[in-house]
């Protein structure tokens, strides 16, 4: 695949809200000062950080559900 048939967009787009509120959450748990709109007072690593505890709760999610 390449990069140009790459993009942030959301399959749902009625998932966003809950996409936000999901990754405002993460933030919270790690520490990082997420705000509404624009971040860019974000260091990469505390955006990464967020990132980071997103896909480690979806993944446990998932692993929780296949029991």
């Amino acid at each position: 695949m390449s990069s140009s048939n790459n993009n942030n967009q959301l399959n749902i787009p009625e998932s966003r809200e809950a996409m936000d509120r999901f990754k405002m959450e993460c933030a919270n748990e790690v520490g990082v000062d997420l705000r509404q709109g624009y971040n860019g007072h974000l260091t990469s690593r505390e955006a990464g950080s967020v990132g980071g505890q997103m896909v480690k709760k979806m993944i446990e999610s998932y692993e929780k559900n296949m029991q």
